[in-house]
């Protein structure tokens, strides 16, 4: 009985301590400025709801703009990663392509700083005339998350057994009929969550996006400084008006795509 109620005592303090700072930002974006700085428990819930912080979003910034941006090109760089790294893995998996070493170099693109990379990058984007611009920003992302997903999928596809694949050859399948059919499926999970991890990096990544974009291109991570500081302060209502509605398409994401993750997380984890 003891250990019952410590249990859900401890994860009702991991429920409060995860849920308290999303129920703060949703609340204030409906506060008016007087109301966000009234101390009080009661005052935390009882307000008089005001849409002036989106007003004041959607008049005064391009945070439409933004929006649009980053989906549009975390959708671009996320799909294109998927689409190159779900055959590379295979590869990998299945006939060690490279003797190893093209795996290695593929994850080292990772294990340097990526400030390391921002000047050559910058000097090649800059004569190309891909500064400020969704190619650009897709590209850079694809470089960063393509090493990633390989190396990940790596791992799933190395779960799966060989006997599936000789089992279908016997049936008469073809290698893309095998991947298809056969591998894709049993790999959707691994997929759905290395799709997620990516969706997720390339949303919320904020130095090569403050770097290699001016106004075409600008993302939505950029959108949460111009709150901060300045000659009146912290403008706390606007800033939680684009750090909400910056959350909700990562969290509908995962969200919808949860039954994948779950399976994903413990795929392989049970031998038997």
């Amino acid at each position: 009985m003891t250990r019952k109620v410590l249990f859900w005592l401890g994860i009702t303090i991991i429920l409060f301590a995860v849920l308290t700072p999303f129920l703060w930002i949703y609340l204030t974006m409906f506060k008016s400025h007087g109301d966000i700085y009234v101390m009080g428990l009661s005052k935390f819930f009882v307000f008089e709801p005001t849409l002036a912080n989106f007003k004041r979003v959607f008049t005064s910034t391009t945070f439409l703009l933004e929006i649009r941006n980053t989906a549009i090109i975390c959708v671009a760089s996320t799909a294109l990663v998927m689409a190159f790294s779900l055959p590379a893995a295979y590869s990998f998996a299945r006939w060690n392509t490279g003797g190893g070493h093209l795996l290695f170099i593929t994850i080292s693109t990772r294990m340097f700083p990526p400030a390391l990379a921002a000047i050559p990058f910058y000097i090649v984007f800059s004569k190309l005339g891909l500064v400020d611009t969704h190619i650009g920003l897709t590209l850079l992302f694809i470089y960063f998350n393509m090493s990633f997903a390989t190396f990940l999928l790596f791992g799933f596809f190395r779960e799966i057994p060989v006997e599936l694949e000789q089992a279908a050859r016997v049936d008469g399948y073809g290698g893309f009929g095998i991947f298809w059919k056969i591998i894709f499926p049993l790999i959707k999970p691994g997929a759905a969550i290395t799709a997620v991890f990516c969706l997720v990096w390339a949303w919320n990544e904020f130095f090569f996006a403050s770097l290699f974009t001016r106004i075409n291109a600008r993302v939505v991570s950029l959108s949460m400084p111009i709150w901060h500081g300045g000659g009146a302060g912290v403008e706390w209502g606007p800033m939680m008006v684009v750090f909400g509605l910056s959350l909700l398409p990562t969290l509908l994401a995962a969200w919808f795509m949860q039954r994948y993750i779950v399976r994903g997380l413990t795929f392989g984890a049970v031998k038997g």
